[in-house]
């Protein structure tokens, strides 16, 4: 299985044109905007989804740049999600430091996440494809949708495995989804073509999803970069939770929903504990291998190149994390 560093090596020259496409669009005049722009596209993200489009668009023997600022505006909505997404969870912390929200404050990192969203559509909108825009507009409020409903679910210990499944598909599929099929439609693929790329990035997509929260219990706070028990101190019910509650003791069941109802990471060994003996995580870990082969299967309609194979290893190494 190839590493992130031999995969981005494959595209060595694009990853380096979208990242200083990236440094000099969030840029500003205005300080504190290009202090914490800079704070998180600088601080180590892996830089997946722009990723996807970029190998996508190799793999589809590209004509044109069009993929650069794609996948710079790919990248620049999953950065404002982020910005967002710690202010609603009070986070303190993201890839290891602190967080944007606890290095310069919540304002701050609201009003630079609505700034890093807008200039995700200006670069959108250079490359003059409406169905692109169409596509990365509709994505947005999807994301949107998924974040109010995850909102919804919140300190609720009753979400159902089909709950979670459509929230995880819109705050996170859906941008892989819309990352491989704009590499499809910036390169005037066939119809066919597109659909397989939006069935890769969407199972890819879950499968990344269902590992972020089976590591949350069964990985490593320095690896991960973050705090273990993140989901449960949100009042998150995800999929090892959800599976695991329906396995437990009544007892059992009371101290996990008591931690979902109240936010409690103090009791995180205890339910982590809980959740180990039951099937919850293998379960998750079944569902994300599942969703991989379905994303390679997927990419059977490619012509075999160097670029095919990246993005199988791309899927492969989605699940491999933390282990």
């Amino acid at each position: 299985m190839p590493t992130a560093d031999q995969l981005i090596d494959l595209i060595r020259p694009d990853f380096d044109a979208l990242n200083e496409l990236l440094i000099s669009q969030l840029g500003s005049d205005i300080d504190l905007i290009e202090e914490v722009s800079q704070y998180l596209i600088q601080s180590g993200g892996k830089r997946v989804r722009p990723l996807v489009t970029l190998m996508a668009a190799r793999a589809l023997d590209t004509k044109n740049d069009h993929h650069i600022p794609l996948a710079a505006s790919i990248e620049c909505l999953h950065t404002a999600t982020l910005f967002h997404d710690d202010v609603v969870d009070s986070s303190d912390a993201r890839r290891g430091q602190p967080s944007a929200n606890a290095a310069f404050g919540n304002s701050a990192s609201i009003l630079v996440g609505d700034f890093v969203y807008s200039r995700a559509f200006q670069m959108m909108v250079s490359v003059g494809r409406m169905d692109v825009l169409k596509l990365l507009a509709d994505t947005t409020n999807q994301i949107s949708e998924g974040e109010v409903w995850q909102l919804k679910n919140q300190h609720r210990a009753d979400v159902s495995e089909a709950e979670y499944d459509q929230v995880i598909t819109r705050k996170t599929a859906v941008l892989f989804e819309a990352a491989a099929a704009c590499a499809g439609l910036a390169t005037d693929q066939p119809e066919d073509v597109i659909n397989a790329l939006k069935t890769y990035g969407l199972e890819l997509g879950f499968a990344f999803q269902l590992i972020d929260d089976y590591l949350d219990y069964a990985g490593d706070s320095e690896s991960l970069g973050k705090n273990l028990g993140d989901d449960l101190a949100d009042g998150k019910c995800t999929l090892p939770l959800i599976k695991a509650l329906e396995e437990v003791s009544q007892e059992e069941a009371q101290v996990i929903t008591q931690a979902i109802t109240f936010g409690d990471r103090d009791q995180f060994s205890e339910i982590a504990a809980i959740v180990t003996k039951t099937s919850g995580l293998t379960y998750t870990k079944e569902r994300a291998l599942s969703a991989v082969e379905n994303a390679k299967k997927a990419l059977r309609i490619l012509p075999d190149s160097q670029f095919k194979e990246g993005l199988i290893g791309l899927a492969d190494l989605s699940v491999s994390r933390g282990n």
